[in-house]
Order: C-alpha cells, then sequence, then structure tokens
C-alpha cells in the first residue's frame, strides 16, 4: 500500500504541498475576481465567496494573495466576530461607506462557532458534519443592513463543484507524475504503509501514521497570514 497525497486543502502535514491545491486555489481565483466585478457594478455591491478548506484556509489565503480585489478573508484558523467595534459587520460599513463595494472570501470551514450545528453529526466520509457557512454569513450580512436601514447588494459565488472538476493545471499535471513514478518505484522496491510526497524540494517516503497525525493548518502567526493581512488591509481580528 503506497499512497498519493490528494487533497485540494493542502492539508498534510510534512509535505511541500499536495498535488490539486494549485488547481484548486488557480480556479478559485476566478471565481473571486467575478465576484469584485458583480460587487462593482451595484450601490454597495458585496461579492461573497466561499471555498473549500474544512480546517485550513489555504485556498482561501492564496485565492486572496493572487487576486488583490479581495478585502476580508475568514478561514477556520482564525475564529471571528460578526458584531462589535471591530466586527466583521462595523468593518464592512465602512469599507461600503468609503469605497461603495466590497469582496469577502470564506473558507467552508471558517465560523462554525457562530452556528449551532450537533457535533456528533458526521458526513459521508465520517467527518464532523459543518454547518453552511456561505448563505449562513450571506443572510447574517443582509439582515444587519436592514436593520441599520442602508442598502446593500450581496452576490454570492459556492464554486465547490466547478474547482472540483476542473482539468489539473500543468504544474500540478507533472507533479502527479512525478508523485506516480516515486510511489512505483518505492512498491517495486517492497515498501508499504507509506505515502509519497515532496518535502523542502526533495520526493520523500513518509509512513502513513506521521501524514495522518494532525491536519497541517495556516498559522495565524506565521508569514503567510501576514501577508495575507497586508494585502488585504484587514484587521488581524474581527472583534
Amino acid at each position: 500500500m503506497v499512497g498519493i497525497p490528494k487533497t485540494i486543502d493542502n492539508d498534510l502535514e510534512y509535505m511541500d504541498k499536495s498535488f490539486g491545491f494549485e488547481t484548486a486555489f488557480a480556479e478559485a481565483v476566478r471565481s473571486v475576481r467575478c465576484a469584485h466585478s458583480e460587487a462593482k457594478g451595484y450601490p454597495n455591491g458585496v461579492g461573497l465567496v466561499k471555498l473549500m478548506g474544512r480546517e485550513s484556509g489555504f485556498i482561501s489565503a492564496f485565492a486572496a494573495l493572487a487576486e488583490n480585489s479581495v478585502n476580508y478573508v475568514l478561514i477556520p484558523e482564525v475564529p471571528f466576530h460578526l458584531e462589535g467595534r471591530h466586527g466583521l459587520f462595523h468593518c464592512l460599513e465602512d469599507r461600503l461607506s468609503r469605497r461603495g463595494h466590497a469582496v469577502v472570501v470564506v473558507a467552508e470551514g471558517a465560523g462554525q462557532h457562530l452556528m449551532q450545528n450537533d457535533a456528533s453529526q458526521k458526513d459521508a466520509s465520517g467527518n464532523a458534519k459543518f454547518g453552511d457557512i456561505g448563505p449562513f454569513l450571506k443572510k447574517q450580512i443582509e439582515g444587519h443592513f436592514r436593520a441599520i436601514n442602508k442598502e446593500i447588494n450581496i452576490k454570492y459565488i459556492d464554486p465547490s463543484y466547478v474547482i472540483r472538476s476542473v482539468a489539473a493545471s500543468p504544474q500540478d499535471a507533472i507533479y502527479c507524475v512525478r508523485l506516480a513514478q516515486n510511489a512505483v518505484h518505492a512498491a517495486m522496491a517492497g515498501k508499504t504503509g507509506m505515502v509519497v510526497g515532496r518535502w523542502h524540494g526533495h520526493f520523500v517516503n513518509l509512513p502513513m501514521s506521521v501524514v495522518t497525525i494532525r491536519r497541517r493548518k495556516l498559522n495565524p502567526q506565521g508569514d503567510l497570514w501576514l501577508t495575507v493581512l497586508e494585502a488585504t488591509g484587514q484587521p488581524a481580528e474581527f472583534k
């Protein structure tokens, strides 16, 4: 048994990246651009895009960096609040009053603390069943602006199946070929119970028990997230 790291969330430990991630965030950028165009076309337009990322916000973070029209990125690793002086609602109000439009990207696993979910429920894969943050957030934003009697035009985009079904990018295609070749070499050498991956630029053989010990997550104090904060201009915390 020799595994190959296929998860577009890029959430496997001890690997530079998993195949599918690069294709996923590249396609996600198209949806973000569409959301930006929609937001600019209406008074107080808000483009809200939900991207994949159950427990890791890498797709949302990379998409926001690749498309600089994003104003707010919400990921599972960084809890956020809607109300309050520095909450998302207040930031959106300020953004709309200054620029007349905004783009919000939210990972599917973000904001679960805001919804009443039954933690015992599981999906078909045995994972905890998450609430759908996209429609929830859209409804909450609409309700807030209605309460303060301010016009808002919110356009919600969920491109999940478009992203899942898109053809692999050239870089991902090459990466897949090299992973497959290394997997066959490992199997022919009699190795088993392992995963082929690339770590610090080198293809390595990793025990499955090591790769699956925990999910790789974006570090809220790390360079990647700090770069996202600088690119978007959003506060470090919505509270």
